[in-house]
């Protein structure tokens, strides 16, 4: 029986096996932000002890960070001492560190990839959920607890049970108008947000093949609202072409030499997995979430599904949402009003995704009742994106191009819809107050919030593609 990408990687980084308990795994990159983290370096002050080995850490603020006049001291006093903490901490165990103002500073899901940090057959880690993201280069990247992140710093090593491995494979070709995001939005509709629980999961198929390295990042990154450990998706041609030349790519003769080994890493034909799941990509449509959790979404010509066609298991949540929501259940969700649009976060603010929207905008004007953010996921996609004349796109339709950080994926910054306004989000959560106190939000794709941004309700963008 042969091996599955999953087994590929963790197996050959695990130091001991303990005898009916967890592996001690070995952690090639670790990332580090400046909420998990404060904690951590506590911890390891507390015992005395060093970073093992610094090298193997990269830390920058984002979760906290303004996204307007970045050049100000930050106003929030909380925000700005776990900025400053991250800044010393690092400092004093010997971490590179891209602060605020530093050209390779962002969300620390964008930075990895694009400074060639994140490579197939990595083992990455980093105390963020979404840390999932670096799956699609091929590596088992997860997310982990502050004590865990004191574990690693001490360390380089981490305990964790090995979990089951699941395969969805969806193939053929996506409709006009459907992107990355909709795909993923639309695995989790079908098999919930516990469905994955307990397994690391390989996206697999002809539609995730041709999907660019930007929308593999999206599907890996809500592999983890399924429920699952994490999810991957086994290196290729476009994966090799994406880290050629970036700065902490290998060179040279190292170059031949991952990608000899990197061309290895997929599943043997005759691997087994613990559960296989398939779909067709011509039944998936634009998506859109109705509720408060990311698998309560459906395709954006539907409505909001009746109560009696919901799971006995889940129909307080069900009702609990439609409530918070403001819904009503058997609505159409097209024409319901928007009052904010965002797009950005780990999720969807790379530059393929600012040209997506940007393209889709261009020649049109954003709605007057529409408070819309614009965020590059980091300073090199912000400064790309000016490169491109993005910015002066944008503003022609009366859009800003703001600075990178989290901003309005979670109410961590100054980025907060307000009580009981309905938000169009290009992010991976809708829980309750998740983008502010009483916030509502439906998650949907950059072209599909592009398309709320213009008319100012939810709206099918295919209505609007010429």
């Amino acid at each position: 029986m042969g091996n599955t990408l999953f087994d590929k990687v963790w197996d050959s980084h695990v130091v001991t096996q303990i005898e009916g308990g967890p592996s001690v795994v070995y952690i090639d990159r670790h990332l580090i932000h400046e909420v998990t983290s404060p904690q951590a370096f506590a911890g390891i002050g507390h015992r005395g002890i060093q970073v093992f080995r610094p090298e193997n850490t990269v830390a920058t603020p984002d979760h906290n960070v303004p996204t307007l006049n970045q050049h100000l001291p930050i106003q929030d006093q909380l925000s700005a001492m776990q900025v400053k903490t991250l800044a010393q901490n690092t400092e004093k165990y010997g971490i590179t560190h891209y602060g605020l103002g530093h050209p390779y500073q962002g969300v620390v899901h964008v930075v990895g990839p694009e400074l060639g940090l994140t490579q197939p057959g990595m083992t990455i880690v980093c105390g963020d959920s979404h840390t999932s993201t670096h799956g699609a280069f091929g590596s088992v990247a997860f997310g982990i607890g502050t004590s865990e992140v004191e574990m690693v710093l001490a360390s380089q090593c981490i305990m964790q049970p090995k979990p089951k491995k699941m395969r969805i494979t969806v193939d053929g070709e996506l409709q006009k108008g459907v992107q990355a995001k909709d795909i993923i939005l639309y695995i989790i509709s079908k098999i919930s947000t516990s469905g994955g629980t307990g397994y690391f999961v390989e996206f697999a198929g002809s539609a995730i093949r041709n999907l660019t390295m930007e929308g593999r990042m999206t599907v890996c990154n809500m592999s983890i609202e399924m429920g699952a450990r994490g999810g991957h998706i086994a290196p290729d041609d476009v994966t090799f072409e994406y880290i050629k030349g970036r700065e902490f790519a290998p060179k040279g003769k190292d170059w031949e030499k991952k990608l000899a080994y990197w061309k290895t890493l997929k599943s043997d034909d005759d691997a087994v997995f613990d559960l296989e799941l398939k779909y067709e990509a011509s039944d998936i449509e634009p998506m859109i979430t109705y509720g408060t959790n990311p698998g309560m979404g459906i395709g954006i010509t539907g409505s909001i599904p009746r109560v009696e066609s919901v799971d006995e298991s889940t129909k307080a949540t069900y009702l609990k949402s439609l409530k918070y929501m403001g819904f009503e259940a058997g609505t159409p969700m097209v024409g319901k009003e928007v009052n904010y649009v965002f797009v950005g976060s780990c999720t969807n603010g790379r530059i393929e995704d600012l040209r997506a929207f940007t393209q889709f905008v261009k020649g049109k004007k954003k709605a007057e009742n529409v408070v819309a953010w614009i965020v590059p996921g980091s300073r090199q996609v912000e400064k790309q994106a000016k490169e491109e004349g993005l910015d002066k796109l944008l503003e022609e339709a009366g859009f800003e191009l703001r600075q990178p950080g989290c901003s309005a994926c979670l109410a961590m910054n100054d980025d907060k819809v307000p009580e009981g306004l309905y938000s169009v989000s290009t992010t991976n959560r809708n829980f309750e107050g998740r983008q502010g106190p009483g916030s509502r939000t439906m998650l949907a794709s950059p072209i599909t919030a592009a398309a709320a941004a213009v008319t100012g309700k939810v709206t099918d963008p295919r209505d609007l593609m010429y």
